[in-house]
C-alpha cells in the first residue's frame, strides 16, 4: 500500500533512507521534493513517443513500449546508482501521480528484496500540499518584515541574524534575484521550485517564534510571492534600517559590481526607467555607466529613483514600526553592531 503523507511536514520528515523522482528529467528540473534524485524510468524524448503513441496508436502499444523502455532504464539503475544499496535499503518512490512508472520501479526494487514504498498520489500530492499551505492556508508563522532604504545591506545582515539564533528566511536567495530592476544574478529558479524551497524552510522553523524576512515588493524578478505568505508580510510589524548615503553607495558599488562592470547588460536594464523617469535623467545615468562613474551611477539611482519609490511606497502601506535603527557605516564592523541590535528587537517580540 502507498504512503499517504497528512500534511507537507510529514512527508518531508519522513524516514525512508532515499526519495527517488522517477519523472523525466526536464519534470524533474521544473520541482521535485526536497532531497529527492531523479532516476528517470522514461527521458524526455521517451516519455514523448509513448504520449504520442497513446493518442495517435492506442493505449495498448504505448503501455507495451512504456514498460519495456521502463524497465530497460530501470536495469541501468540498478546496475549504476543504485548498485552499493545493501538489503535493508528503504527507497520512497514517486512519479507524476503515483501511476504506472513509479509502481513499476517500486515494484522491481522490491522484488529485489528492499523496502521500497510509493507516495500516494506522487508529486501531485506533494505539489497540493505546497499549494494548501503558500496559496489556501492562513500561515502559522509570525512574520516580521526587515525594511529600509536599497543598499542598507540587509540580506547580508539576514546570515548574521541567523548565526544570533533568529529565525529569517532569505527570500532573494530562494528565489536567485536581489529584488531590484538590476537585480539579476544569472537565471531563477521555476516558480514551482522557489515554493518549494520556501515551503521547505517554513517547515523547518517554529511558527510560535518570529520569522524575519526581508522587505520586498510583490514580485522578486520573475517571482510571485505565494498569497499566503504575502499576506502575512502585509500585515507584519517592521524593523527599519537606515544608513547614510555615503555608506550606501559604497556597499552597492561592492554588492553589484558584476551588474556596474557589464556596461552593456546595464544600459539594457536601465533602459525600461524611462517608464518611472525622465528621459534625461535615463540618459544621465547611461552617460554615468559609460565614463565609468560607478559611485556616481548608483548615488543618483539611489537619491533620483530607489528612495523616492521607497518613500512612495512606505506612505501607501503604513507598516507598524517596532523600531528604527540606524546605522553609522556598512562595514563588518558596523553590520555586526547591527544585527546585534535587531536580534535584541527580535527578541523583544519573542517575550
Amino acid at each position: 500500500m502507498a504512503w499517504a503523507p497528512t500534511s507537507l511536514a510529514d512527508l518531508l520528515d519522513h524516514t525512508f533512507d532515499t526519495v527517488i523522482d522517477v519523472r523525466s528529467p526536464a519534470e524533474f528540473a521544473e520541482d521535485h521534493v526536497p532531497g529527492a534524485i531523479n532516476l528517470p524510468v522514461l527521458d524526455d524524448a521517451e516519455r514523448a513517443r509513448v504520449g504520442t503513441l497513446y493518442t495517435q496508436v492506442s493505449p495498448f502499444d504505448a503501455r507495451k513500449l512504456g514498460a519495456a523502455l521502463v524497465f530497460r532504464n530501470a536495469a541501468t539503475h540498478i546496475e549504476g546508482a543504485l548498485a552499493d544499496h545493501e538489503g535493508g535499503w528503504k527507497p520512497l518512490v514517486y512519479c507524476w501521480r503515483g501511476g504506472q512508472r513509479s509502481g513499476s520501479f517500486a515494484w522491481l526494487l522490491s522484488e529485489i528484496g528492499w523496502r521500497a514504498d510509493l507516495i500516494e498520489g506522487g508529486y501531485k500530492t506533494y505539489r497540493r500540499l505546497v499549494v494548501d499551505m503558500l496559496h489556501r492556508d492562513v500561515l502559522a508563522h509570525r512574520i516580521v518584515q526587515l525594511g529600509g532604504y536599497t543598499g542598507t545591506a540587509k540580506t547580508e545582515l539576514l546570515p548574521l541574524l541567523a548565526a544570533r539564533g533568529v529565525q529569517v528566511i532569505d527570500l532573494e536567495g530562494l528565489a536567485n534575484h536581489r529584488g531590484s530592476l538590476l537585480g539579476d544574478m544569472g537565471g531563477q529558479p521555476s516558480q514551482k521550485a522557489f515554493e518549494s524551497a520556501l515551503a521547505g524552510q517554513l517547515c523547518r522553523l517554529d511558527p510560535a517564534r518570529p520569522v524575519l524576512v526581508e522587505a520586498e515588493s510583490s514580485k522578486i524578478g520573475d517571482l510571485l510571492i505565494p498569497p499566503s505568505l504575502w499576506g502575512a508580510m502585509k500585515r507584519a510589524p517592521w524593523i527599519e534600517l537606515s544608513a547614510p548615503i555615503a555608506a550606501r553607495t559604497e556597499y552597492l558599488v561592492r554588492a553589484y559590481d558584476d551588474i556596474l562592470r557589464d556596461e552593456a547588460g546595464l544600459q539594457a536594464k536601465l533602459a525600461p526607467l524611462k517608464a518611472h523617469r525622465s528621459e534625461a535623467l535615463v540618459a544621465r545615468w547611461s552617460e554615468l555607466s559609460a565614463a565609468g562613474d560607478r559611485r556616481g551611477l548608483v548615488r543618483s539611482l539611489m537619491e533620483d529613483h530607489y528612495d523616492l519609490a521607497y518613500a512612495k511606497s512606505m506612505k501607501a502601506t503604513a507598516p507598524t514600526v517596532l523600531t528604527r535603527i540606524e546605522a553609522e557605516g556598512l562595514t563588518p564592523a558596523h553590520l555586526d553592531q547591527v544585527a546585534e541590535q535587531i536580534a535584541e528587537a527580535v527578541q523583544s517580540i519573542e517575550m
